[in-house]
């Protein structure tokens, strides 16, 4: 039933974070008895090298297993490691664009250097590629989070993302899932609408997803498409079957953080609503313990199917190959003008 090499113990339904730069006793024995797939890094979380290890070890150590442990890392306001200590990265779309026809190599390569920041710390997957499509209304939040706004170029650069992050001993979470990019409001307070037609959605929104259906995470959604559900996407069963059916994703799929203000209703009955609608995992973050402990309890242990899909994403784990990372800084630099600094 699983992948050779891997133990049978099965992972609670959660990916969580922690308050602080270190484990609380009462954290430790939270993650004990629950044993989340994996945890998520944010700035609070974020001092130094050193203690960016301690806390990792300290969350693999509680939960008895080695537990995936992500961040969002994609540059410009979405990072969570800074200067002076770690790389700032202009954002995504301003780099590709600064790369022109070279963006593919310049992408994979700033990927490939934020892998080595991030493997050299303990932290093992990284919230990318971004691979929504950029509109005339995509909302700021997110507009230069993205890679272009033509789903081919989109597919092409969400690929070396991947790529990079893969050769760097990372797993990437594609997102978000089916496509955010005609959202006009910021899925963070409001639940966005989108009324596009399904056969335009799948002709552009769907196809960057379905060009990367092969990758071992994906993060949802919290958008309606109101041509295919009135739920949003996140506690669609519809939706759900768009995933995995008319997309062909087979990996993990985590919701976006389960506490934004585009869903309505308590943690624990997102959390079953998620579960029920064919999500694997719920993603449960800037909460306090009380509250992580609901999502948790609503959420229980993966099913036999999400558990098998967990465990083969953990395989995608490797060891990186050495890397020059003067060379490959510099032959980034000399495609995009030197921008990034650290």
């Amino acid at each position: 039933m699983y992948p050779c090499g891997y133990a049978v113990t099965r992972f609670g339904a959660t990916i969580l974070d922690a308050e602080g730069l270190r484990l609380s006793s009462e954290e430790k024995a939270f993650f004990r008895d629950t044993r989340p797939f994996g945890f998520i890094l944010f700035a609070r979380n974020i001092d130094s090298p050193d203690q960016v290890r301690a806390l990792c070890a300290e969350m693999r150590e509680a939960v008895g297993h080695n537990a995936l442990i992500t961040i969002d890392q994609e540059g410009g306001r979405v990072q969570r490691l800074r200067a002076p200590l770690w790389r700032e990265w202009p954002a995504p779309l301003d780099h590709a664009e600064m790369a022109g026809a070279q963006a593919k190599t310049a992408m994979y390569l700033r990927y490939r250097l934020i892998a080595a920041e991030l493997h050299d710390l303990g932290i093992d997957s990284n919230c990318a590629p971004l691979v929504d499509v950029a509109g005339p209304a995509t909302h700021p939040f997110l507009r230069n989070r993205c890679y272009g706004t033509d789903p081919h170029t989109v597919a092409q650069l969400g690929r070396a993302v991947a790529h990079g992050l893969l050769d760097g001993g990372v797993l990437p979470v594609v997102k978000h899932i089916p496509g955010h990019g005609r959202a006009e409001a910021d899925s963070h307070h409001d639940l966005p609408v989108v009324t596009a037609p399904h056969s335009v959605l799948s002709e552009s929104d769907f196809a960057p997803f379905r060009a990367l259906n092969n990758l071992p995470l994906g993060m949802t959604a919290h958008l309606v498409y109101s041509a295919i559900d009135p739920e949003p996407a996140t506690l669609s069963r519809r939706m759900m079957q768009v995933i995995r059916d008319e997309i062909g994703f087979d990996g993990v799929i985590m919701t976006d953080d389960i506490s934004m203000k585009a869903l309505h209703g308590s943690l624990s009955d997102l959390s079953r609503a998620a579960l029920a609608a064919g999500c694997d995992v719920i993603l449960h973050c800037n909460g306090t313990l009380a509250e992580r402990q609901a999502v948790a309890e609503a959420a229980g242990e993966m099913t036999d199917a999400a558990q098998v899909r967990a465990i083969r994403a953990l395989t995608w784990r490797k060891t990186p190959d050495a890397i020059d990372i003067s060379a490959l800084s510099a032959q980034l630099d000399a495609l995009t003008g030197g921008c990034a600094h650290g």
